[in-house]
């Protein structure tokens, strides 16, 4: 036996060990309503409203005026353009009945990764009986970091009770069928 080599028992394309399935993946990224035909829409819009109001100005000899419109127009590109750029951010939640793998990436691409072992991992959860569930935090061993953030207070009561069902799951071993 070649002493160099490691051997599996399962083949380099077998499916994940049984302990390694999530019992829960989510990404969460920052709600955005206007896609990118939707701002060439917009913005041509604005563009066509800024000339046609700019040319009145312009025949009374106020040009000056013309300026502000694409001042405005300017503005408002830079403004979507951040928008845009802050998308990029994500959050990813991974649980496995041996891992709770948080990976935050912020729009800038810095990644911040905390780990921690289900069995000592709690949800701990910020209520406001006027506006719903305000904050959600994984807790493990002193340590706290903050989850989904991006998400409206009902939508984070929703995330909240499926990661809750979760970790619950993955602490109990979870019913995992054998293939």
């Amino acid at each position: 036996m070649d002493l160099g080599k490691r051997h599996s028992a399962e083949p380099d394309d077998a499916p994940p060990a049984i302990a390694e399935r999530p019992v829960f993946d989510a990404t969460i990224t920052p709600h955005r309503s206007l896609g990118k035909n939707g701002f060439r829409i917009v913005m041509t819009l604005v563009c066509l409203a800024s000339v046609a109001s700019s040319i009145p100005f312009v025949v009374l000899g106020a040009w000056p005026v013309a300026g502000f419109f694409g001042l405005d127009v300017i503005a408002l590109f830079i403004a979507f353009h951040v928008n845009f750029r802050h998308a990029r951010a994500f959050e990813r939640i991974v649980v496995t009945p041996l891992e709770v793998l948080l990976r935050k990436v912020t729009h800038q691409g810095r990644e911040a990764v905390w780990r921690s072992n289900p069995a000592w991992t709690k949800l701990e959860r910020q209520q406001d009986e006027d506006y719903g569930l305000l904050g959600l935090n994984l807790v493990s061993r002193g340590r706290s970091v903050t989850v989904a953030s991006a998400l409206s207070p009902g939508e984070r009561e929703g995330f909240a009770e499926a990661l809750g069902t979760a970790l619950a799951k993955a602490r109990r071993g979870a019913d995992y069928e054998t293939a």
